[in-house]
């Protein structure tokens, strides 16, 4: 059996070092090293994406690797790509190491200086191992063997810029096409997006911080079921707890959400956390929001040019929505790309709050009308960011992209349906806030 490996190693001697080895191992067939934590995610997603065939049986992480600390690119790793068997190369031969390469799961550790026998020893038990976990997986359909659901984050320039309801809509816009949607509040101290749902739950992120492993049940406890079909996962009501949730646990619960949901729409707020700086790192697509104004740009340049230098995120590689917007404001979109860099969104929300503020007073934004402006703003905006099912081909001419059409007749559908709910039974019913178990 060839076994395929895909070594994991950032500097050049070592990774000419680490191939020069596995060249030697019989029916060994050795891929180009990646050289970091994003590249290595990045080429098992596609791969995976393709088919579980395709995916290398055996990786080799070095200790070194960056951006991301090895322990924590293996768990990652390990939750999304559970065919894989992962092997730690480190110069650290401890017990402890050895226990917490395992508690991340990798399946060996190989010590430097590098040596053939224990090279290939624990590249042939990695290999076995895949090959028996690729079979399980084969005829047990409920184990998860995707390359992982889409992470989108939105944050915020400043305070009130409208954050929380475009992560909001761009998760319902979501749901309604079909997809598993996760709705994830990281504005860890001033976080309300149970407000607006409508929703009180006792669990948050803070619960699932201390945990090591998470499992589907511990997620399933820790999220709460909207009646819109959305999973949320609250940020806690106590804001003091949000300093429980670090780094670590964050990779760690966006891993175990990108695993068993297609779309994870995180609300980063606008102030800048650990948390929520692993979250950007590890998104498909990163939302800034900002209003069309001096104040709010200069806040949304800052926070480009931040996260650039802790090397979370390039400005080309962010999507600026600009929310608020009117023809006759002074700064126009072209001007706030130029000023930030950033790829602008192919939509603008419109100025036109008090569509919303019935529905944000009642904290029922999910039922904001289908002819609303802004909502037909942020379900295009979805489509954009491939959130939603792809339209059906041969559609018509007009105004408005495909995705964006198919949205609003989504939109007008669930609309219909909810109002077919209300009937259903007493309006106080309907209207109840969710309980916490």
């Amino acid at each position: 059996m060839t076994t395929r490996i895909l070594p994991a190693v950032g500097d050049p001697d070592a990774a000419r070092s680490v191939i020069t080895l596995l060249s030697q191992l019989p029916d060994a067939e050795p891929a180009a090293p990646v050289g970091d934590s994003t590249h290595l995610l990045d080429t098992l997603a596609r791969l995976a994406a393709e088919s579980l065939d395709e995916l290398p049986e055996v990786v080799l992480v070095h200790e070194r690797i960056g951006p991301a600390p090895a322990l924590e690119l293996i768990r990652e790793v390990a939750l999304r790509f559970p065919a894989v068997g992962v092997v730690l190369i480190t110069a650290d031969a401890s017990p402890v190491l050895f226990s917490a390469a395992m508690d991340s799961g990798a399946r060996g550790l190989v010590t430097l200086p590098l040596g053939y026998e224990e090279l290939a020893s624990r590249v042939h038990a990695a290999a076995q191992w895949s090959v028996g976990v690729r079979r399980h997986l084969g005829a047990g359909p409920d184990v998860f063997a995707g390359p992982g659901g889409t992470v989108v984050t939105v944050s915020g320039a400043k305070g009130g810029v409208g954050t929380t309801v475009t992560a909001v809509q761009l998760a319902l816009a979501s749901r309604a096409s079909g997809r598993s949607v996760a709705l994830v509040d990281m504005d860890l101290q001033g976080g309300d997006i149970g407000s607006y749902l409508d929703v009180q739950f006792r669990r948050s992120l803070a619960d699932l911080a201390a945990v090591d492993d998470i499992s589907p049940r511990v997620l399933q406890d820790a999220v709460y079921t909207h009646e819109t079909g959305v999973a949320l996962l609250l940020a806690p009501a106590e804001g003091e707890r949000g300093e429980e949730v670090a780094d670590r646990s964050a990779r760690q619960i966006i891993g175990a959400l990108r695993s068993r949901y297609e779309v994870v729409v995180v609300d980063c707020g606008t102030y800048l956390t650990g948390a929520g700086a692993v979250a950007v790192e590890m998104a498909d697509a990163a939302v800034l929001v900002t209003t069309p104004d001096v104040v709010a740009v200069r806040a949304a340049k800052r926070i480009v040019r931040m996260w650039d230098r802790l090397q979370i995120r390039k400005a080309e590689e962010s999507t600026l929505l600009v929310n608020r917007y009117t023809r006759s404001t002074e700064i126009q979109p072209a001007l706030i790309q130029k000023i930030t860099g950033t790829r602008m969104a192919g939509v603008v929300v419109p100025a036109h709050f008090k569509e919303l503020q019935g529905v944000v007073d009642a904290g029922r934004l999910h039922e904001l009308d289908a002819r609303s402006t802004v909502k037909q703003a942020l379900w295009s905006l979805a489509g954009e960011l491939g959130l939603v099912a792809a339209p059906e081909q041969g559609g018509g001419t007009g105004s408005g992209t495909g995705a964006g059409k198919q949205l609003a007749r989504v939109a007008r559908g669930s609309d219909r349906a909810a109002g077919r709910a209300g009937d259903r039974g007493p309006t106080g019913l309907r209207r109840g806030r969710g309980k916490g178990r």
